[in-house]
């Protein structure tokens, strides 16, 4: 039987008792005043729904929430939900303390809590937190300490249900939790903020936040109330467009076409194809958080900032992602589709898949994992190619490195973490067995050729965003580079349309669709046609033109053209024309195109001479300059003539090579007389050869044994670095084990820490108010001009007053001992026995004692009572009745 889920520490916080002391003191009076009120706090019949802010803090964020509403107003008409990491079975007692922080009411969440503007609500200890239709939810903590990222989890609810009017703040605290939460924030248009370094005690999750691209504005708890304010004046542009795509206005915008031209210009990347609802939303987030009003004053900021026209091209870009986004589809995948794939593939054919739009990686290697999980044991002998492109090289960098915050637990299970990822610094990396088969590139869908010979096409959530003219290309795209019976996987809100005759579903619900094969070919071309057909076949033809005329110079000039070079002011080569190998011959030892160096011998002197000349005047040319070749000597001519009007400055040279008509040594001319001389020659010449022959043997088997000796030597050594390449294994193994239980330990401590660090800011504020208290109490005591006496049950003396010194015979060492050890200056009856009667019977007791003096007391002797209404003591009061017993 399964055990029952054990319930979070839900309760009511003790401040809501006090919630109406802490709403602002001035109510309104008027019906102007009451509507404002209204407005402000985002009733449900406001005319803009109510934005929510989302805080996430972990160690250090106590002091941060109050500087955080500590200057916030209490009307700007938005709500705001802390989520802090705190100690599970630890009493919090963070809203009684942020409540001095602010005049708001704030309160600790409760089950079904629905969320008012003008409010702060605190997560509770030992609980989960999501938002839906502005009610908040608590679930319990998960036992794993991996998988508590309270911030992520409602930060991703608060995406959902809120979209652009949810706003992301990240605060001081360790590790990275809320990194993904604010990505899913900016995703669907909403503002993120993050504490700068300067100001957090604790910079770790600020400083992920940031260095993933999740955040607008990097601001101090002060300037982030301050923006906050400017948001909520503004909360009609941060609001989505609630017309549907179909009735937005879709005729050409001239100043929408000229910051679709700057993309253009700037990313290659052609927007107007794409959905122009999108794109505006993104526009007018961008305007919004550069406090621009009007389109055209946008326009001439995207003109004067290149980093403001790659920030809108980045934001138009951003979609929500996740490793194994939607469970079910992936799934089906590993189920009915690959199954399917592997039915038809050959053993020897590797496996190829494309992820266009692959954002910072999670679904590629999401689908890597699935499908290694498919093949089992089959993995290590199949060919796996996956090709995942994206427009943007920054989120391409992103997830060719394979680095995911802690955050990523949430989504991944433990063993597929153990299994396929690396535990590094903050986070989470990829195996590189795996970042090994996936092949990153930049590209565009709309106008780059696919890939081809695909089994699988994983295109998720990108077709959402593109009007339905893009939709209808690259579909048939889609389609021819599959394989016969290929797959094509897209999202939960994307179908095939209008193509039921090119793809068949496999898997409705989960948009898994496969190949049908066509009798004839789909019509489709690789880019969108941007200008008429006739234009397009006159640029082509001239193209082709040009083309062919190029081609034919290069042939020309590679047979015809004499040997030459261009070289720079230093006379290094950066250009060879022709048959230049009878000029040139490099010289032994490092690699280099210097002239001097490469030229033949005989040439040196006279082109560093004819150089000179032609630094100083014009071209130079050189005549029957003797040059080594094969023993003998030939004649060479040469010229060098200065390259003018080349941009930057830099001169440079050709020279032309030519050889002379005649060699300067000719063969002489033998004659018969000299025949018999030549052959005796002969034959001295041949037993020399012999000789020569026999001693280049002896060398070559001297050198042969050598070798072998080494080759020997090497096998001998091979075997010895194998060896201990095993043993280095063998210890690597071990030493992983021992870093992975020493991970888990850090992370453990990591938690505990920040779990303490909570807990030990509460107890100082709370020995902060102990101590105004104690000293309140002193000065109290001190002030009253009246004898009294407090007891604990064990009749040992608590406080008492200077009065009580004198007639009580008390010192301040007295303090702690039973008050029946001390001698007093009043003549008293038991008082033993009358202080045991008042802790019994809870009645106060009261008789007239006198001192030695011969004054006379009222002793008045009450039950002590704590806050929670228990006896722990009794305090005795003397009251001076002399001189009221005289007048008698």
């Amino acid at each position: 039987m399964a055990k029952k889920a054990k319930r979070p520490n839900i309760r009511p916080s003790r401040s809501d008792k006090n919630a109406r002391a802490r709403v602002p003191a001035k109510p309104a009076t008027t019906p102007q005043a009451a509507k404002q009120v209204s407005s402000r706090r985002g009733s449900p019949t406001n005319a803009h729904p109510l934005s929510v802010v989302g805080v996430g803090a972990s160690a250090g964020g106590l002091e941060a929430f109050e500087q955080l509403l500590r200057s916030l107003p209490n009307d700007t008409g938005l709500a705001f939900v802390l989520v802090q990491h705190l100690a599970p079975k630890h009493e919090s007692m963070l809203s009684e303390l942020l409540a001095k922080a602010t005049r708001m009411p704030v309160v600790e969440v409760t089950q079904g809590m629905r969320v008012q503007g003008n409010h702060v609500y605190v997560i509770p200890p030992n609980a989960d937190m999501s938002i839906s239709d502005s009610v908040l939810h608590l679930s319990p903590l998960s036992p794993d300490r991996a998988l508590r990222m309270p911030i992520d989890s409602f930060f991703r609810s608060l995406a959902d249900t809120h979209q652009s009017r949810s706003i992301g703040v990240i605060l001081s605290g360790t590790a990275s939790d809320g990194t993904l939460g604010l990505q899913a924030i900016k995703a669907l248009g909403g503002v993120t903020f993050a504490q700068d370094e300067q100001s957090a005690k604790y910079s770790a999750m600020p400083r992920s936040a940031i260095a993933a691209g999740n955040v607008d504005f990097v601001l101090p708890p002060e300037a982030i109330a301050r923006e906050l304010k400017r948001i909520a004046t503004h909360v009609k542009v941060l609001g989505p467009d609630e017309r549907p795509e179909a009735e937005e206005r879709i005729t050409p915008d001239a100043t929408l076409n000229k910051i679709f031209f700057l993309l253009r210009n700037f990313s290659r990347v052609d927007f107007s194809f794409y959905k122009p609802g999108t794109i505006k939303r993104r526009i007018t987030r961008r305007m919004f958080l550069r406090k621009i009003d009007k389109l055209e004053a946008y326009l001439q900021y995207l003109r004067r900032h290149r980093d403001e026209v790659e920030a809108l091209f980045n934001d138009v870009l951003i979609n929500v992602t996740s490793f194994f986004r939607e469970p079910d589809s992936f799934e089906a995948l590993k189920t009915v589709a690959f199954p399917a794939i592997m039915a038809q593939k050959d053993a020897n054919v590797p496996i190829r898949i494309w992820v266009p739009g692959c954002s910072t990686g999670e679904e590629v290697y999401s689908i890597a994992i699935i499908l290694l999980e498919s093949l089992a044991e089959k993995a290590p002998n199949t060919q796996i190619q996956i090709f995942a492109t994206d427009l943007s090289e920054g989120i391409i960098s992103k997830a060719r490195a394979g680095i995911y915050p802690e955050s990523v637990a949430l989504d991944i299970s433990s063993e597929r973490l153990r299994r396929f990822f690396l535990k590094v610094e903050n986070g989470y990396q990829i195996n590189k067995h795996i970042r090994d088969i996936v092949v990153f590139a930049k590209q565009d869908l709309a106008k780059d050729p696919p890939f081809s010979k695909l089994d699988l096409i994983s295109c998720r959530n990108v077709m959402i965003y593109m009007s339905q003219v893009l939709q209808k290309r690259i579909l048939p795209l889609f389609h021819y580079a599959l394989n016969p019976g290929g797959i094509l996987f897209l999202g939960s809100s994307e179908t095939v349309g209008g193509f039921g005759e090119l793809f068949v579903p496999l898997d409705k619900k989960n948009r898994i669709y496969t190949k049908k094969p066509v009798q004839s070919l789909v019509p489709f071309d690789f880019g969108p046609r941007f200008h008429a057909d006739q234009e397009i076949r006159v640029n082509a033809e001239v193209a082709k033109t040009l083309d062919l005329q190029k081609i034919g110079e290069q042939m020309l000039l590679y047979r015809y053209s004499p040997p030459s070079v261009i070289v720079n002011d230093r006379l290094e080569i950066v250009q060879f024309f022709g048959q230049t190998g009878p000029f040139l011959d490099p010289l032994p030892g490092d690699a280099t195109l210097n002239l001097l160096r490469m030229v033949k011998t005989g040439l040196h002197l006279e082109l560093r001479t004819a150089f000179q000349k032609a630094k100083r005047d014009s071209a130079v040319r050189k005549d029957g300059v003797l040059v080594q070749e094969d023993g003998g000597l030939k004649t060479v001519n040469f010229e060098i003539s200065p390259i003018k009007n080349i941009p930057g400055g830099e001169r440079y040279y050709l020279v032309v090579f030519e050889e002379a008509n005649r060699s300067i040594i000719e063969e002489p001319k033998k004659n018969k007389t000299q025949a018999a001389p030549a052959t005796k020659t002969g034959k001295r010449e041949m037993s020399q050869l012999e000789l020569e022959n026999k001693r280049l043997k002896e060398e070559l088997d001297a050198s042969r044994e050598y070798l072998q000796s080494i080759i020997e030597e090497q096998r001998t050594t091979n075997e010895e670095l194998r060896s201990a390449n095993e043993e280095i294994q063998s210890s690597n193994e071990e030493l992983q084990s021992i870093n992975e239980e020493l991970e888990t330990a850090k992370e453990e401590l990591q938690s505990t820490n920040e779990e303490l660090t909570t807990v030990n800011e509460e107890l100082q504020n709370r020995n902060e108010e102990l101590s105004k208290v104690n000293s309140d109490l002193s000065n109290l005591l001190s002030s009253v001009n009246i004898p009294i006496i407090m007891l604990g049950n064990d009749f040992r003396i608590r406080r008492f007053t200077p009065m009580a010194e004198k007639v009580m015979n008390l010192i301040p060492s007295d303090v702690g001992r039973p008050v029946t050890d001390v001698k007093p200056n009043v003549k008293t009856p038991d008082l033993r026995k009358a202080i045991q009667r008042t802790i019994d019977s809870l009645e106060i007791q009261e008789f007239r004692v006198e001192d030695h003096e011969g004054r006379w007391y009222s002793m008045r002797i009450r039950p002590y009572r704590t806050l929670d209404n228990k006896i722990d003591g009794v305090v005795i009061v003397l009251l001076d009745i002399d001189t009221r017993r005289a007048k008698a």
